[in-house]
Parts: structure tokens; C-alpha cells; sequence
């Protein structure tokens, strides 16, 4: 089984640990995961600001990098959602046949980190170690672009040491959106700082998610709130061990 690692824009430039820790956990779980370095961004800021004809590169590039694996491992709902539901949008659009039939061919590949281990790895105990009180944040394009379901939190109840506690308003969006903290960004720190607020009311120490994009708009907030919550991505827990 050949799977690679598609890290993200994200987690490339500003939180590389996210990627590092997949890494480490596939290996654990006994898949040597490959990085294609042919790699860029999925097209996701591109296709949701509007700009599709210029996401067309793009997502060839994509395509290119990824061609000829299994499964192509993503630790971001965002991006998984960009490339199974918003490439073939970009592809018909370019009237290149070859490359709809390309993107036909690697999209449904794509899966974020925690559909991979337990829908094809069968596994929600991955031999992790976390002793500390986490509340979990669904991100909206996991929810619902995706449908991960319970999944994440199936593998986090399997952690030694955790305490989960339950985050109020869970599915409600943080906020962030991307280009969309840009555009509109009273609302979207309106919308993060009732996010951060359902944080601290949870009595977490350790908020959790599964797309670094919200954790950077949640955590920037709880950091200038002082109120001491650290942020991690999923994986980073998951990638724990005893001692570490």
C-alpha cells in the first residue's frame, strides 16, 4: 500500500510539527507514509475566493504530485473537502478533459487523517499517551463537507490518561473560514471569541482539532485572552507516548 502525505500549506510554513507528528504516528501503526516533494497548495484559498480559472495549475500540480498512490493522508478536513469536492469543480471548468479524468482518478484518494485510520486501518487505539484534560472543536469542513462523524473522538477516547470534556457548542464554526477572516473580520472575531469563550467554559487545558487553520484563529484568541489553554492538532496527541 503506497500512501503519502499531503501536509498542507499550513502546516508547511507555520506549524510543522502537525505534519512531523503524522509521520510518526503512521509509522507507529505500521504504514511508511512517503512525501511527494512535487507538493504545493490543494487551491482551496483560490476556489473560495472565486478565482477558479486560476486554481487550474493548481490543481494539476496536484494531481501530478499525487498520481499513483493508494491513499493520499491529509491532516486537515479543509483540504481533503478543497481536493474530493472542489477540484473536479476546477477541472471541468478548464475544458481539460485529461485533467478531469486525473483529478477523477486521485480525488477520491484523498482522506483526511482520521477517515484513513479508521475506516482503512480499522484502528482507534493507536498506542497514545495524553494525560490531560482535552475538549475537541469539529471543524466545519470535517463536519460537514466530510462527514468524519465521531470518528475523531472514537480515537481520542482511546488515549491513555485523557480526559475528555465536552466543549459547548461544539459544531458551531469558529469563525476563521479563511479568506473569510479576511473579508469579514469583525464577524469572524465575533464568531472566535464565542468560540473561545465555550473553551474556557469546558475547563479544558488542551484544545484539540483537526485542522491547524482553526486552532491558529481559536488559539490566537484564547492567547490574548491569557487564559492558558494550549491548542494541539489531533495528530500531535495521537503521535504522543508515554513519557514524551
Amino acid at each position: 500500500m503506497r500512501v503519502a502525505l499531503m501536509v498542507t500549506c499550513l502546516n508547511d510554513a507555520l506549524f510543522p510539527d502537525a505534519g512531523k507528528a503524522v509521520v510518526s504516528l503512521l509509522r507507529r501503526v505500521g504504514v511508511d507514509v512517503e512525501f511527494p516533494q512535487a507538493q504545493t497548495c490543494c487551491g482551496q484559498p483560490m476556489v473560495n475566493t472565486g478565482y477558479l480559472d486560476e486554481a487550474v495549475p493548481v490543481v494539476r500540480t496536484f494531481v501530478d504530485a499525487f498520481a499513483g498512490y493508494d491513499y493520499v493522508v491529509t491532516p486537515s478536513g479543509s483540504c481533503a473537502g478543497s481536493a474530493r469536492h472542489q477540484h473536479a469543480l476546477v477541472a471541468r471548468r478548464s475544458g481539460d478533459s485529461g485533467l478531469e479524468t486525473s483529478v477523477a482518478e486521485v480525488a477520491p484518494k484523498v482522506l483526511e487523517l482520521t477517515e484513513f485510520l479508521v475506516d482503512v486501518l480499522g484502528v482507534t487505539d493507536v498506542g497514545a499517551s495524553f494525560p490531560h484534560t482535552v475538549t475537541y472543536h469539529p471543524t466545519c469542513h470535517s463536519l460537514r463537507m466530510l462527514g468524519v462523524g465521531d470518528r475523531p473522538l472514537r480515537l481520542l477516547r482511546e488515549v491513555r490518561g485523557i480526559r475528555l470534556v465536552d466543549l459547548p457548542q461544539a459544531e458551531s464554526c469558529c469563525g476563521f473560514g479563511g479568506t473569510f477572516a479576511v473579508k469579514n473580520a469583525d464577524t469572524s472575531i465575533a464568531m472566535g471569541s464565542d468560540k473561545a469563550r465555550n473553551v474556557v467554559a469546558s475547563g479544558a487545558e488542551v484544545l484539540v482539532a483537526g485542522d491547524s487553520s482553526c486552532l491558529m484563529h481559536i488559539g490566537g484568541l484564547l492567547s490574548r485572552q491569557r487564559s492558558g489553554i494550549r491548542v494541539m492538532h489531533l495528530a500531535e496527541v495521537l503521535a504522543m507516548k508515554e513519557g514524551g
